[in-house]
């Protein structure tokens, strides 16, 4: 049985890859999603094995969220695109699976029985996976939106989840602070905590070998004794 899951910000598209799913008696569709932040909430909770990637999302591209999955949760990603040069671009020397809209039943029979066979399994490049990140995606009041990283001050993690803060905007993210830290330039100051080195206006120095970061705008972030060497050897301190 193959679990999958759709992500495409056209519904009628879901809709067509629905109906053309539904017909196949070895495939759980486990749920869509509208944008690139609902499905990776989605991916890293239901952990599909294959995910239908739309590539031209709004906001956050389909190749774009691909770098944001976790490593361990990386699902086949079979990308879906309406436009030939985008597929060409995103694929040429890539061993990752696309389709093109409308879709073509028999090109999808072939996708499936690709991913049926198992052949994909010693496949590891997906164009996207592993790239830096340029913004983080984040879930406020009653909204979506994309912090820069460099208006980024730290992010951290409490009972609510993964906390991204800035200067004047706060959210909660779906990325987990281990890939943040791989794939951004923040670094580690304490085990709940990643800080942007150039937020830093100071580092005030404690007892039993602890520290305080401020950042420009005064808000404070824990430095514990495992991470001060690194966060000074970053601001070049001795």
């Amino acid at each position: 049985m193959l679990t999958a899951l759709i992500i495409d910000d056209e519904a009628p598209s879901r809709d067509e890859l629905k109906a053309l799913l539904a017909v196949e008696p070895d495939v759980e569709i486990l749920g869509e999603c509208a944008n690139a932040i609902e499905g990776l909430a989605a991916i890293h909770r239901l952990r599909p094995d294959v995910v239908f990637l739309d590539i031209q999302m709004p906001r956050v591209s389909g190749l774009e969220m691909v770098s944001m999955i976790e490593s361990s949760a990386l699902p086949r990603i079979v990308f879906v695109t309406a436009y030939d040069e985008h597929a060409l671009q995103a694929f040429e020397e890539h061993a990752a699976d696309y389709l093109l809209k409308p879709i073509d039943p028999q090109r999808l029979a072939k996708t499936l029985n690709w991913l049926r066979t198992g052949a994909h399994s010693a496949l590891k490049v997906v164009p996207g996976a592993g790239s830096a990140l340029r913004q983080i995606p984040c879930i406020g009041h009653n909204r979506i939106f994309l912090l820069q990283l460099d208006a980024v001050e730290f992010v951290h993690t409490d009972i609510a989840g993964v906390q991204v803060v800035g200067a004047t905007q706060q959210g909660t993210t779906e990325l987990t602070l281990k890939l943040l830290q791989e794939r951004t330039p923040l670094i580690r100051c304490h085990r709940q905590y990643l800080v942007n080195i150039d937020q830093i206006a100071e580092i005030a120095l404690l007892e039993n070998g602890v520290a305080e970061i401020r950042t420009h705008s005064g808000k404070c972030i824990p430095v514990s004794r495992r991470y001060l060497r690194e966060v000074k050897d970053r601001l070049l301190i001795t």
